[in-house]
Parts: structure tokens; C-alpha cells; sequence
């Protein structure tokens, strides 16, 4: 029952599909995994998923703007401008379990849609795992992101998350998907700063806080606070690697994903 404003989008305007992108489309799947990318990312990023996705899971993932084919729309400079199209778009879907994940600007982006489907539409999200980002409560701007000032090459954002991410499972180099733009990077780094959390009820669903084990910047210690998030359970989870343990361990993460939501084991 949808309630307070949040509608499917009519048919055939292609309003959800520029949102969400199911690349291998499951028939009656008992489980919808939703993929939010990080800063920097793209819908594509999660399609290795698929090849450890059992027949009853299917994979969504939302594509932002700024990149692939919506290269030419501008960037929302908001994390609530992210949250709430994802919402309506998904307002029109059922029939399957739904499961949110994000990563990095994804996790806050998940989030903030879980709320949203929350107080607007029955049922919510039934789990939401947020990866690689601190507590909403525990933010904090890094201005020379909004100065554009970095030291050299190496202080520099986009050649960072390039470099991140692209360490293959097997430990080499990973084509991955085509390169988000450096304004796109950009401009999606100043969203995810500008994110700050605004006070209201706490999510009734289970909440799952992933980090890598050597992720200096965001430690069990700052996720913990994810769990006054929700009134349902609370799970802390340790990761072998570190920002972007999810590339090199995507098989243990996707089987874990599955596992801890009840949506079958993973392929080997």
C-alpha cells in the first residue's frame, strides 16, 4: 500500500528503468538484491554479481546520473536527491523479497531509500547492508573536497578509487567497468560530504555494517553506530581486505549477502 506521496512512475516512460538496471531479469525470484554504487561508481560495477547469484536471487543495481548512458544528466548534489527517485521507481515493483546494499556513498544512498519505503510503502525493505561507511551520526567533510586542494597525484580521489578498484578476486588487474568521469567522481565525492543524517524513526529492519579489516578510514569502531539505526537486529561484520575488500572477496560477500538474508547459497 503506498501512502504519503511516493507513486509508481506511469507506463512506459521509462522512468524506472533509467533508474534501476536488472541485467539477467529472474523469473518469480524469491529475492530482489539492490545494489547502491559507491562515490565514483556505476549500476555495471555489480555485474560480476551475477555469476554467483543462484536462479531464485536477482540482481538490481541503481544507475545514478552522470555516467553511462545518463553521462549527460548533472550529478544531484544531495544524498536525499539520490534516495528518493530509487524509491518511487521501486514503488512500482513487488512480488519479491527485497534487500538493499550499498557501498561507500551507496550505503548512505541505501539507507535513506530504506527510510523512505519504510514510511511509504508496505512492506520495507525486509534487510539493508551497508558497507564501507561510518555511522550517520559519525560524519565528518573533508573540506579540500569542496577546495579541490590535494597534495599530488597520489592525494588525488580519482586516481585512488581507480586504483582501489582494480585488483581483480584473483589478485590481478580487473577490467571492471568503464571509467566514471573525473567530474563525475568529483561531484559525487561532494554529495557524499554534504551528507549529513536527519533525526527520525529508526528502521524496523535487520541492519548489517560490513568494513574491511584494513580500512583505516572507516573501522568497526565507527560503523558500530549504524546499530541505533534500527529496532531490529543489528550485525557488525569484519571483511578480509580493506575500502574495497567487496573486489577481491566478492564471492565470500555475495555468499554472505545470501546467507544472511535468506536467499539461497551462492554458485561456487
Amino acid at each position: 500500500m503506498l501512502r504519503y506521496g511516493l507513486t509508481p512512475p506511469p507506463r512506459g516512460t521509462g522512468r524506472a528503468p533509467s533508474w534501476l538496471r536488472t541485467p539477467a531479469p529472474r523469473h518469480r525470484p524469491g529475492l530482489r538484491l539492490l545494489c547502491f554504487p559507491h562515490e565514483g561508481g556505476s549500476a555495471e560495477f555489480f555485474d560480476p554479481w551475477l555469476n554467483h547469484l543462484p536462479d531464485t536471487a536477482e540482481l538490481t543495481a541503481v544507475q545514478y546520473p552522470g555516467r553511462g548512458d545518463r553521462a549527460h544528466e548533472p550529478v544531484p548534489g544531495q544524498v536525499d536527491d539520490l534516495a528518493r527517485p530509487v524509491a518511487e521507481a521501486l514503488a512500482g515493483r513487488g512480488g519479491a523479497r527485497l534487500v538493499l546494499f550499498g557501498h561507500g556513498m551507496g550505503a548512505a544512498v541505501a539507507f535513506e531509500t530504506a527510510r523512505l519505503l519504510t514510511e511509504h510503502h508496505d512492506p520495507g525493505p525486509e534487510a539493508l547492508f551497508v558497507s564501507s561507511h561510518p555511522a550517520p551520526t559519525d560524519l565528518s567533510t573533508d573540506v579540500r573536497i569542496h577546495e579541490g586542494r590535494y597534495r599530488d597525484e597520489h592525494d588525488d580521489p580519482v586516481a585512488r578509487l581507480r586504483h582501489l578498484t582494480s585488483e581483480g578476486p584473483g589478485g590481478g588487474p580487473d577490467p571492471g567497468p568503464p571509467p566514471v568521469p573525473a567530474a563525475t567522481v568529483y561531484a559525487d565525492l561532494r554529495t557524499a560530504a554534504r551528507y549529513r543524517y536527519r533525526p527520525g524513526p529508526p528502521l524496523e529492519c535487520p541492519v548489517t555494517a560490513l568494513v574491511g579489516i584494513h580500512d583505516t578510514g572507516v573501522t568497526a569502531r565507527r560503523a558500530e553506530g549504524w546499530r541505533s539505526c534500527t529496532t531490529g537486529r543489528f550485525t557488525l561484520r569484519a571483511m578480509r581486505g580493506g575500502p574495497f575488500y567487496l573486489v577481491r572477496h566478492r564471492a565470500a560477500l555475495v555468499a554472505f549477502l545470501l546467507t544472511s538474508s535468506g536467499g539461497g547459497r551462492a554458485r561456487a
